[in-house]
């Protein structure tokens, strides 16, 4: 099961109320890609699919598909502030490796597809 920091629901209540949409969840995934494997995913959605695990906390919703819970099982979502990024940061314990940006990782059980990242993937598009 993901969990939620207090920080992420704080963000995420402010995030969904601009929305001013109450349907509105978090959905986290993972794809393919990124420099070490796979990447994380986030983009706000009304729908609940079959095979999706939902966590409610704090008043808001995440939901996460079938296909990404076995890779973000036991997973945090934070809400950090820093001197060099502001953002959601995922904390994975299934990550056996994660690439510079945190942004990719991958498992013990899957070495994903890595692409380059930075500056080589600009030079690719």
């Amino acid at each position: 099961m993901i969990t939620l920091t207090d920080q992420a629901v704080v963000k995420l209540k402010e995030l969904l109320a601009q929305e001013n949409d109450p349907d509105l969840c978090l959905r986290v995934f993972v794809r393919p890609g990124g420099c070490d494997g796979f990447s994380y995913g986030m983009t706000f959605a009304s729908d609940v699919e079959e095979g999706d695990q939902v966590i409610e906390r704090g008043g808001v919703r995440v939901l996460v598909d079938k296909n990404s819970q076995l890779q973000l099982r036991g997973a945090e979502i934070d809400y950090v502030t820093s001197v060099t990024a502001t953002g959601f940061a995922i904390r994975n314990p299934n990550a056996v490796s994660t690439c510079g940006c945190g942004h990719s990782f991958k498992t013990r059980e899957e070495t994903g597809v890595p692409e380059p990242c930075g500056e080589e993937a600009e030079a690719k598009a």
